[in-house]
C-alpha cells in the first residue's frame, strides 16, 4: 500500500470538533461518495451520537458534511452487492436506530445542509431537530425513480411537512429547492451559501444561551407529546413543567425576571 492509499484508509468517516461551550460538530467525511449513508458511515455516526448523548457537558450538535453534497441517501452499491432480504432489513434497522437516536438524545441537533439531501439524506435532515440550508440546497425522496419507494424516509418526512406534500414528493421523486423546503417546514432557515456557517452559529448561540437542563427536558417532552392524544399530551406536559419549575434553573430565572436582572446560570445548566 502506498502512502496516499494509507492516508485514505486512515481518514475517519466522521470528523468531530468541539468548542469550549459544548457545541459538538459532526462532519460526514466521504466527499467522493457524496457522504452516502453506507454501513460504515451509519456506524460512525451512531458511535459519535451515542457518545454525545451520554455527555452531560455537550449542549448542541451540528451535523454537517464536506464536499459537494450533504447526503444522497443509502449507498446503492452496497444494496446491489448484498441482495438478500435479511441484509436489507438489517440496513433499514440500522438507519432507523440512527434516526431515533437523534430524536431521543437530550441535545438539540442542527442539520447544516448544502448541495443535495436526497432519500435517506432527506430523512436525516427531517430527523434533526432543526435545519439550516444554503439557498442552493435541494431536497428529494427520489427512490421511486429507481423503482424503490422511500418508505423509511417517508416516516420522518411526514412528521415535518403536510401529508399531501410529503406523498407528492414520495410518488414523483421530484426535487424541491431550499425556499420550498422552508415553506413546507423541512428546514428552519435558508441563507446564501457564504452565510451558512454564520447562520448556524447564530442558531447555536441562541440555544447555548439558555439553560441546558431545561432544553433537554423540553426536547424529550416535545417529541413524546407529539405521538399521543391531546389529553395525554397535556398530562405529560404539565408534569414536565412542574418538574422544570422546581429545578433551581427555573427558580433562578423567575427570580431574575421579578428582579429585572439577567439570570445567573452556571455553565451547562
Amino acid at each position: 500500500m502506498n502512502a496516499p492509499e494509507a492516508k485514505a484508509v486512515a481518514e475517519p468517516y466522521v470528523h468531530v470538533a468541539r468548542d469550549a461551550r459544548g457545541v459538538v460538530t459532526l462532519t460526514m467525511n466521504r466527499p467522493q461518495q457524496f457522504n452516502a449513508l453506507s454501513e460504515e458511515m451509519m456506524t460512525a455516526l451512531q458511535a459519535e451520537l451515542d457518545a454525545v448523548a451520554r455527555d452531560d457537558s455537550a449542549r448542541v450538535v451540528v451535523l454537517a458534511a464536506v464536499g459537494k453534497a450533504f447526503c444522497p441517501g443509502h449507498d446503492l452499491k452496497q444494496f446491489k452487492s448484498n441482495p438478500s432480504l435479511d441484509y436489507y432489513r438489517g440496513i433499514f434497522e440500522q438507519g432507523a436506530r440512527l434516526m431515533l437516536t437523534i430524536r431521543r438524545m437530550p441535545q438539540p441537533v442542527i442539520a447544516r445542509v448544502h448541495g443535495i439531501a436526497t432519500a435517506a439524506g432527506c430523512q436525516l435532515v427531517a430527523s434533526c431537530d432543526l435545519a439550516v440550508a444554503a439557498e442552493d440546497a435541494r431536497f428529494a425522496v427520489s427512490g421511486i425513480n429507481v423503482g424503490l419507494f422511500c418508505s423509511t424516509p417517508g416516516v420522518a418526512l411526514v412528521r415535518n411537512i403536510a401529508p399531501k406534500e410529503a406523498f407528492e414528493m414520495l410518488v414523483t421523486g421530484d426535487f424541491i429547492d431550499a425556499k420550498t423546503a422552508q415553506q413546507r417546514g423541512l428546514v428552519n432557515r435558508v441563507v446564501p451559501a457564504d452565510r451558512l456557517d454564520a447562520e448556524v452559529a447564530a442558531l447555536v448561540d441562541a440555544i447555548v444561551a439558555k439553560p441546558g437542563a431545561a432544553v433537554a427536558m423540553g426536547k424529550e417532552l416535545f417529541y413524546r407529546q407529539i405521538e399521543c392524544g391531546v389529553e395525554a399530551a397535556y398530562q405529560m406536559a404539565g408534569q414536565t413543567m412542574a418538574c422544570n419549575l422546581i429545578d433551581p434553573v427555573a427558580q433562578e430565572g423567575i427570580d431574575a425576571f421579578i428582579a429585572k436582572r439577567k439570570p445567573e446560570w452556571s455553565p451547562g445548566r
